[in-house]
């Protein structure tokens, strides 16, 4: 019977697998410099468009999340980020830097929907 179990959760996790060939499923992401693990990020098909999510990375100090990287779209750079909620979490505050806070950059982002 537990032979029988075990082989049923292992096609049923088989049949739920994305194929060799897709990019859907969940990924870990390495740190290019130093071959550390970061995080993980869950790509997705939603709408025939693919979509990611970040499952684990950044964690909670305070009022703040720390502990991640966030790349720049235009330059395909890679900074340390910080991240703050205000307005009753209606806006996000993105920091990202190197090094220190302070010699870094913000970016606020607005909730597009409501929870």
């Amino acid at each position: 019977m537990r032979i029988h179990l075990f082989l049923s959760a292992l096609l049923a996790s088989a049949a739920l697998a994305a194929p060799p060939d897709s990019p859907i499923g969940l990924w870990k992401t390495v740190d290019d410099k130093t071959g550390q693990p970061r995080g993980l990020v869950r790509i997705y098909e939603q709408d025939g468009a693919l979509c990611g999510r970040i499952e684990s990375s950044l964690r909670k100090h305070g009022a703040e999340f720390s502990g991640g990287e966030i790349p720049d779209p235009d330059t395909g750079s890679t900074y340390r980020c910080r991240l703050t909620l205000e307005d009753k979490g209606a806006r996000l505050i993105v920091r990202g830097y190197i090094g220190l806070p302070l010699a870094g950059r913000s970016q606020t982002w607005y909730r597009a929907e409501t929870q």
